[in-house]
C-alpha cells in the first residue's frame, strides 16, 4: 500500500490549493475524523476480499491475477485522463532509478496478490489472515535487517514472540505456514521498496506504473489459459464476468481511502486500524466460507496477537513520550 498526497485522481491540486488558501474551510477534528473513516473504509474493503474473491470461482489465482492488473491499469487510466493529471510521466521517463524500483514493487504486489488469492480460492482465508498478523513483525525485522534501524526493548519482545509462533504453527502443523510467510514477507518487502524509492509517487501514479509493468504478463496468461482452455471469463453469467470486470475499481478505491486516510491521522492510528482487515478475514473465513480453525491455529492466532499487542503498547508509548518531549521543549526549539 502507498501513501499519498490526493484523496481521489480527480483535479487535488485544486482542492488542495483552495483548502491552502482558505476556500475550503476545514479543522483538525473534521480531519481526523474523516481521515478515520476512511482509514477504517479501506481496511474494510480489505477484510471484506475473502467473499469478493470466492464470488470469482472456478477462476483460478492466476487469471484473476490477470484481470485484476489489465482493469486496475484502466481505471487509473480512466482517472488520470478525466483529471488530466499527465504531466507527471515525462518526468519519470528521466528517473530510471525510480522507474527500476517500481518495477521490483510490481512484482513484489503481483506474489502477494496471487498468493492471497490462491490462499482464499483453495480454502485457506485463515491462513492468509495469519499472514496480515504477522506483517507489522516482518516489517519491524525488515527496518532491522535492511535498514539498520535499533529497535526498542518491547518491539524486540513483540518480534521474538512473532517467530515463537511462527515456529509453533510449524512444528504443530506439520508444516511451515508457507502461505502466512509469503504474504507477510512480500507485503513488508513491497512497502519497503516503495518506502525506498517510491515515495514521489502518489498512489495513482504508482499503481498505474505498477500496473503498466506488470500489463504484459497479465496478456501472456491470459492467451496462456485460452490456449489451455482454462479461461472462465465470459463463461459463468453475467454476474461473474461483471465481478472479475470490477477488480480494477476493487483494487484502486480501498488504496485512494487509505492515501486519504495518510494524510489526515498519524501513523499510530493506522497501524491500530490495519488489524481491521486480518480480524475481518478471519471471520469470513471461520463463519462464512465454512473454513474449519484446529485448536492448534487458534493458539498460535493467540501468540501472534500477544505480540501485536505488545507491539502496539510499544508505539503507544512512544507516541506519548515524543508529544511529552515536544512539550518540554523551549518555543525557540520546537521543530517546525
Amino acid at each position: 500500500m502507498t501513501s499519498t498526497e490526493r484523496d481521489t485522481g480527480l483535479a487535488p491540486a485544486r482542492a488542495d490549493s483552495l483548502e491552502a488558501a482558505g476556500a475550503i474551510p476545514t479543522s483538525p477534528h473534521s480531519e481526523v475524523r474523516r481521515g478515520t473513516l476512511l482509514g477504517f473504509a479501506a481496511y474494510g474493503i480489505w477484510g471484506l476480499f475473502p467473499l469478493y474473491f470466492d464470488a470469482l470461482k472456478p477462476a483460478g489465482a492466476w487469471e484473476i491475477l490477470a484481470h485484476r492488473i489489465l482493469w486496475t491499469l484502466l481505471f487509473c487510466v480512466v482517472l488520470l485522463l478525466v483529471g488530466r493529471d499527465l504531466g507527471w510521466v515525462r518526468p519519470l521517463l528521466r528517473r530510471p532509478r525510480l522507474l527500476a524500483g517500481t518495477a521490483v514493487a510490481a512484482v513484489l504486489i503481483a506474489v502477494n496478490w496471487v498468493v492471497y488469492v490462491g490462499a482464499v480460492t483453495s480454502g485457506n482465508t485463515s491462513e492468509a489472515a495469519l499472514g496480515y498478523f504477522l506483517n507489522p513483525l516482518v516489517t519491524v525485522a525488515l527496518g532491522v535487517v535492511v535498514l539498520g534501524e535499533r529497535l526498542r526493548w518491547l518491539q524486540w519482545v513483540a518480534v521474538g514472540i512473532g517467530f515463537v509462533a511462527a515456529a509453533f504453527l510449524g512444528i504443530v502443523g506439520g508444516r511451515v505456514p508457507w502461505v502466512a510467510l509469503a504474504l507477510a514477507c512480500s507485503f513488508a518487502l513491497y512497502s519497503l521498496t516503495k518506502k525506498k524509492v517510491g515515495v514521489s509517487l502518489d498512489a495513482v501514479h504508482g499503481l498505474t506504473v505498477e500496473t503498466v509493468v506488470l500489463a504484459p504478463v497479465a496478456v501472456v496468461l491470459l492467451l496462456v489459459l485460452s490456449a489451455r482452455s482454462s479461461l472462465e471469463f465470459g463463461h459463468h453469467g453475467a454476474t461473474h464476468t461483471a465481478l472479475l470486470v470490477l477488480s480494477g475499481v476493487v483494487t484502486a478505491v480501498p488504496l485512494l481511502c487509505f492515501a486519504a486516510a495518510a494524510r489526515r491521522i498519524p501513523l499510530v492510528t493506522i497501524g491500530l486500524i490495519q488489524f481491521f482487515t486480518p480480524v475481518m478475514q478471519l471471520l469470513c473465513a471461520v463463519l462464512l466460507l465454512g473454513e474449519h480453525m484446529p485448536r492448534e491455529r487458534w493458539i498460535g492466532f493467540g501468540i501472534v496477537w500477544l505480540a501485536l499487542l505488545v507491539l502496539t503498547v510499544d508505539s503507544m508509548a512512544s507516541l506519548r513520550g515524543a508529544r511529552a518531549a515536544r512539550r518540554d521543549l523551549p518555543v525557540d526549539d520546537c521543530p517546525r
